[in-house]
């Protein structure tokens, strides 16, 4: 089987683990909704602002003509979703699914759309969508997705255009939640999203949570964003805290707990642990030596140091999810 939404091959061991039949599983894996785990568990995808906001669009136009109480759109990655909507008369609005994350600060937020008819499609951001210099904070790919459900209910409705204003009734106050003020941009929150979905997790921990490494039992210090996605995975019952390339930082953090796994992609861990491992071996990057030969021995050196370096068990990661090198037996 293999994750939709993060292209992750999951093992036939994990399988095995399942508490679903796996005809079942394999219907919640393929709806891209749930993130398979390591023990057997599931845990449910929420939804982007870029989905809430492409929902409740085409259900506003498509509240033009008919009745509408539950919508279907296109995601960037090729998956429909389905949400609720409530709808009439050009007016309608989506609430924000935050699937099984304890912490989206925009999760059960309401976003509205309202229609009219028009000769193309135009598509502007109301109130509590923010603006960075001038220009609203809906990002490419979401304004892609909105725009193709719209088209999906133009085709539907056989209008020829429409023009819809998204807006987000408490977008300012839930900004204040979020970074956006940090990168320039006020007045409200983002439209985001690259694959339509929220993974169960926060994957914004932008810096060290020091607190965070002391206080848990059993951590997995990880050096980015698909680290911390496939750690997840990979190690449910740890505490997963990205550290980004300050690995030393953060093992002192954690000094005084022996349940410690260093985890992420090669790049960072071996550069840390050997910084000359490259000298004269012909590659530039860590990344071309591991797509030429994922076989060389320089990889398992590298490795060997990372452990001598740090005294925990690594588990070096390919960028789909699977393990390159583990130092420890994947329990």
């Amino acid at each position: 089987m293999i994750d939709p939404v993060n292209n992750f091959q999951i093992p036939d061991e994990w399988a095995a683990r399942a508490k679903l039949p796996l005809r079942e599983l394999k219907a919640r894996i393929s709806s891209g909704r749930y993130v398979f785990l390591s023990d057997g568990s599931l845990l449910r995808r929420g939804y982007t602002t870029g989905t809430t906001a492409a929902a409740a669009a085409k259900a506003a136009v498509l509240s033009l003509k008919k009745e509408v109480s539950e919508i279907s759109v296109p995601t960037p990655i090729g998956i429909r979703a389905a949400l609720p909507v409530r709808a009439s008369h050009g007016k309608a609005a989506a609430i924000k699914d935050k699937g099984d994350h304890a912490s989206d600060v925009t999760g059960g937020i309401e976003i509205i759309a309202e229609a009219r008819e028009y000769e193309t499609i135009v598509i502007k951001a109301g109130a509590g969508i923010g603006s960075k210099k001038g220009s609203p904070a809906i990002n490419p790919s979401p304004m892609r997705q909105i725009e193709e459900a719209i088209k999906e209910a133009l085709a539907e409705t056989g209008l020829k255009g429409a023009h819809v204003t998204i807006s987000v009734p408490k977008g300012k106050e839930i900004a204040k939640q979020t970074l956006n003020e940090k990168i320039g941009i006020t007045g409200g929150i983002s439209i985001l999203g690259t694959t339509g979905f929220v993974e169960p997790w926060n994957e914004h921990l932008g810096e060290t949570k020091e607190e965070l490494i002391r206080n848990a039992d059993k951590i997995v210090l990880t050096t980015g964003r698909l680290g911390m996605r496939f750690s997840h995975m990979l190690f449910p019952d740890y505490t997963v805290i990205l550290i980004g390339s300050d690995i030393s930082r953060g093992l002192k953090a954690a000094k005084d707990n022996s349940d410690v796994i260093i985890c992420g992609l090669a790049g960072l861990i071996l550069k840390w642990a050997s910084p000359e491992l490259l000298k004269d071996s012909g590659y530039l990057t860590v990344r071309e030596m591991i797509d030429d030969n994922p076989d060389n021995p320089l990889i398992d050196r590298g490795l060997s140091e990372a452990v001598r370096a740090s005294g925990k068990r690594v588990v070096l990661l390919n960028r789909n999810g699977t393990i390159l090198r583990d130092s420890g037996d994947l329990r």
